[in-house]
């Protein structure tokens, strides 16, 4: 039986230079109605998160929830799901330092003007505002990685920055690490701290 996994590997490989049909077969037989296009894993982790504490299966809806492999790639994800490709509709994250290019991707693309939902600097970060520095430590520790940050914020280069950016940083320093606490962030947030760009994107679906 197809599903939206096997649609996200056909994507991926037809944006890789493979073939279109797998995509446009499994988009029409599931069917898929909307892409979520993300950066990364740890976006899509903490967006499938939050869709589940608010009781949605984004999948049975008929959404796909995507990592492009970063921002350069909104252009060519662009033209194959959305209305020069698939015709889904389009939607997503990005930073604030990439809402220029996203901008000249998506008209590069002719894909319209899609409402794609901004975070200041990432998704960790604005996480990370949300819960607070305490909380972020709490959770580092309840996962059993509270000496590997304090190993990490001993090193020199970390000395002068700022609580939240050394904590950004600390999640990116292992190879997974952002995937997890993608949705371990999320997880832990009060039903009214969920970041705006996340929020919306959630309601905008």
């Amino acid at each position: 039986m197809a599903d939206m996994g096997a649609f996200r590997e056909a994507v991926t490989a037809w944006a890789a230079g493979g073939p279109d049909g797998p995509a446009r077969e499994l988009a029409t037989r599931l069917p898929v109605r909307a892409a979520v296009l993300l950066e990364g894993p740890s976006d899509v982790a903490a967006v499938n998160a939050l869709a589940e504490r608010r009781g949605r299966d984004l999948e049975a809806e008929g959404i796909c929830v995507l990592a492009m492999g970063g921002a350069m790639s909104i252009g060519r994800y662009a033209r194959l799901l959305g209305p020069p490709g698939l015709g889904l509709r389009l939607t997503g994250l990005c930073d604030e330092r990439e809402r220029s290019y996203y901008t000249r991707g998506l008209a590069d693309a002719d894909a319209g003007r899609p409402s794609f939902f901004v975070c200041a600097a990432d998704l960790e970060d604005e996480l990370i505002r949300a819960l607070g520095v305490g909380r972020v430590h709490e959770l580092v520790r309840a996962q059993g990685e509270l000496r590997a940050l304090r190993t990490f914020l001993n090193q020199p280069a970390q000395q002068r920055r700022p609580a939240q950016q050394q904590l950004r940083r600390f999640l990116g320093t292992k190879k997974g690490r952002k995937i997890h606490y993608g949705r371990v962030l999320v997880e832990a947030l009060d039903a009214d701290r969920v970041p705006a760009p996340l929020d919306d994107l959630l309601a905008s679906l």
